[in-house]
């Protein structure tokens, strides 16, 4: 296994202009795919563990099923917890071995917010590995998470600088004008904060709902300092449209590794075009 903090795989993206993918896993078949990807790649990746699997799965299940396929992957791979909003989930991560550790205090007032993210960047030093924190709001749904979009903000310099000083974090999740789930109309990034944030807190930012951004405005993103890009639901959609095209064309084959598998060559494929975009193919040899 090759295993790397979260710490380690964002600062040198940051440092070389290139992002890190954060891909969401759902089942064995989603785990291999990201996987997969990212060894055709030679390409450092996250792999995400959010709300809705831990939900459903179990959070030390879906960290012992990553480990189980790790075993035949050589890249370098930081496992994440996705958007916990529970300070005790958030340790339980820790306690089974991820390696990036966010605490979404985006709902909780600023000073419990900064509280609460400083505790958990502290252990997360003390066991070196990484921590996100999350500043401002970012519309749409993920997992469980509703944010309306009317109440979504764009994080201010005055809020990220304060923020990132008292916690101590390691890489921030800003509000930029993106949004968790599928997009109604083409995002329009605030490009002219994301530098002036990160010219302020001089630490690699983050990108949540990744999903749908297009490509010119991702590259954009990453060339003002954004290190790391969340994506899932473009991953989920290929899955599942890969699934119901096999079953389309072979309507009475219920054997699950056909049409599951076809789900994740098509997830597989979704996976490199990301990391292509992002810059980080061939740079798992940098570590």
């Amino acid at each position: 296994m090759a295993y790397i903090s979260g710490k380690t795989l964002l600062d040198r993206a940051w440092k070389e202009g290139y992002a890190i993918g954060a891909f969401s896993v759902h089942n064995a078949e989603t785990t291999r795919a990201i996987l997969k990807g990212a060894e055709e790649e030679k390409a450092p990746i996250l792999v995400m563990i959010g709300q809705k699997v831990i939900n459903t799965m179990g959070l030390a299940e879906m960290k012992a099923m990553v480990d189980a396929f790790m075993a035949n992957h050589t890249v370098p791979v930081a496992i994440h917890i996705d958007h916990s909003r529970q300070f005790e989930q958030t340790m339980a991560a820790a306690r089974v071995g991820f390696h990036s550790l966010m605490f979404d205090g985006s709902g909780y007032d600023f000073e419990d917010n900064v509280r609460i993210t400083k505790a958990v960047a502290d252990v997360a030093h003390a066991l070196g590995i990484g921590c996100e924190g999350e500043i401002g709001k970012i519309g749409g749904v993920e997992d469980d998470i509703d944010v309306d979009e009317a109440d979504a903000m764009i994080t201010s310099v005055e809020e990220a600088q304060e923020f990132t000083n008292r916690t101590g974090l390691d890489y921030l999740a800003i509000s930029m004008g993106t949004a968790h789930g599928i997009y109604t109309s083409e995002p329009k990034l605030a490009f002219d904060r994301i530098r002036e944030i990160k010219e302020i807190v001089q630490k690699p930012l983050v990108m949540h709902g990744g999903s749908g951004v297009p490509d010119d405005q991702v590259q954009r993103a990453i060339s003002l300092g954004i290190a790391k890009v969340n994506v899932d639901t473009e991953l989920r959609q290929s899955f599942t449209l890969g699934v119901q095209d096999y079953w389309k064309d072979n309507p009475t084959d219920f054997v699950l590794a056909d049409s599951l598998g076809a789900g994740e060559v098509a997830m597989k494929e979704k996976v490199k075009e990301k990391i292509r975009l992002f810059g980080s193919s061939g740079k798992a040899s940098d570590f």
